[in-house]
This record gives structure tokens, sequence and C-alpha cells, in this order.
């Protein structure tokens, strides 16, 4: 998910008297979601495949989009079970495209389906959270600012040749930073921010 520019982009002050990065400074799903996920690993392969999905379902929509639609996605998706998606047919594909409580794009769900055979195989060499948490920075950003934050980075680029290489799609540089900002591969959050250096706390 990309940050929003604008003026007065540091961190602000919420009513509850928290400093938080500017696009979760108002009470509502958003501000949730960047208080309790953002920015925190994530543990197993269905977790790590669901947020590689979700990411790519997320491009050209609003995350907020994405994340009311989550319990239908996971439904949609066998709780993004790898295997249970691999096996995904045609008859599954027109079931899908016909499911108005998720994003409805032939492209993403042949993607979806493409990603979960390609997870699969991944079993057999270091498998996708490992792949994933390879490509980790080793000098993490540190933002102040909105307008310092990058939407993709020398990192995402390679993870997502990588991924590529290993028979995915839809995982382009900057989809793979919004999933690298997501699952905690480094710390997201702006200096100054109430959740920056807890991500690993809780």
């Amino acid at each position: 998910m990309a940050l929003p520019a604008g003026p007065g982009t540091g961190p602000v002050i919420g009513e509850d008297g928290l400093a938080r990065c500017p696009w979760a400074g108002g009470p509502g799903t958003m501000r949730d979601y960047h208080d309790t996920e953002w920015g925190r690993p994530v543990h197993g392969e269905a977790a790590h495949l669901e947020r590689l999905t979700l990411e790519a379902f997320q491009s050209g929509l609003s995350w907020s989009t994405i994340l009311a639609k989550r319990p239908a996605f996971r439904a949609a998706f066998c709780d993004f079970d790898a295997d249970a998606v691999a096996a995904f047919g045609e008859a599954d594909v027109v079931r899908l495209m016909g499911d108005a409580s998720i994003v409805r794009n032939r492209r993403k769900i042949d993607a979806a389906i493409l990603n979960a055979r390609a997870t699969v195989a991944l079993r057999e060499q270091e498998g996708l959270p490992a792949l994933i948490a390879s490509f980790a920075p080793q000098r993490p950003p540190a933002p102040a600012t909105v307008e310092e934050v990058a939407t993709t980075s020398p990192e995402s680029l390679a993870l997502s040749k990588e991924l590529k290489r290993r028979g995915f799609v839809f995982v382009g540089p900057t989809t793979m930073h919004a999933l690298m900002e997501a699952i905690g591969i480094f710390d997201p959050h702006l200096v100054g921010c109430h959740r920056r250096g807890r991500a690993h706390l809780g």
C-alpha cells in the first residue's frame, strides 16, 4: 500500500494523543490496520500467500477496499491454502468471476491460482516465506516524511525478478515493495510514528 503525498506529511497526532503515519490519522479500519497489522511479521506459507495475493488484487484500487473484502477473499480462496487454490480449474474461475464480494478481475484471479501453484513448487526449495525474507534490505529505510517514502527499492526489484523466475506473476517491484512493508520485512512506519520500532514487540 502506498502512502499518500501532500502537505504536512510527517506523523500526525490523533485525538487519542498518538502519532501515526498520515494515512492512519483518523479512527476507522485503516487506523486499526496501521496499529495492529501493517509492518508486523506474518508467519507461515498461507499468511505470506494471502498478503502477496491481496497486494496484487489491490493494484489500481484502494487498500481500504481490499481490507473490507478480505473476509470474502479468504472464503473464496480457501484461506489461502496453496494446495487448494493450486487445484482450482476453470469452473472455479467462473465461480470467482461471479462472486461480487471480491474483486472480479480475470487476470488477477488467474494470477492468484498461478501463484498458488508456484508456492507449492517452492516447497522443494526454500519455500515462499524464506524466499521473501531473504530480500530484506541490509540498511532498512527510516523515512521521516511521506515524501521520503519510496515505492520501490533495489530489494523489491530483485524480489520481483526472482519471483517471476520462479513462476509467479503480478509481482512487480512496486507491489513487492508494498508487500515487504506490509509483512514487516522492514519497518515501514515513519520516524516519530508510535508504531516505529515496535513491529516485533506486538
